[in-house]
């Protein structure tokens, strides 16, 4: 199994940008997916950003055209570009991959926007 580890989170004014990290432990260049989800306090985690191997980056409405999801595959990251964050944003972001059959999630990290 993957082991990830996220960093970039932290406290933001509404406006601000931050750049999320997720770095796995080993080579995921063949995972059939990798993206970001969030969990607000008392909401269900959702996807935030996604893709899939041999297809296209999907984004959550709420986000399209202010986040970004890319990959360093020599470094074994997966990226989460936030920029124009909102108060709604505020959340704990996880990262996710799968390999084949199995998934795996970081730890999350905090992302917190004031208004």
């Amino acid at each position: 199994q993957v082991q990830l580890v996220e960093s970039g989170g932290g406290l933001v004014q509404a406006g601000g940008s931050l750049r999320l990290s997720c770095a796995a432990s080993r080579n995921i260049f063949s995972a059939n997916f990798m993206g970001w989800y969030r969990q607000a306090p008392g909401k269900q985690r959702e996807l935030v950003a996604g893709f899939a191997r041999g297809g296209a980056t999907n984004y959550a409405d709420s986000v399209k055209g202010r986040f970004t999801l890319s990959r360093d595959s020599a470094k074994n990251t997966v990226y989460l570009q936030m920029n124009s964050l909102k108060p709604e944003d505020t959340a704990v972001y996880y990262c996710k991959v799968n390999m084949g059959l199995a998934g795996s999630w970081g730890q999350g990290t905090q992302v917190t926007v004031s208004s």
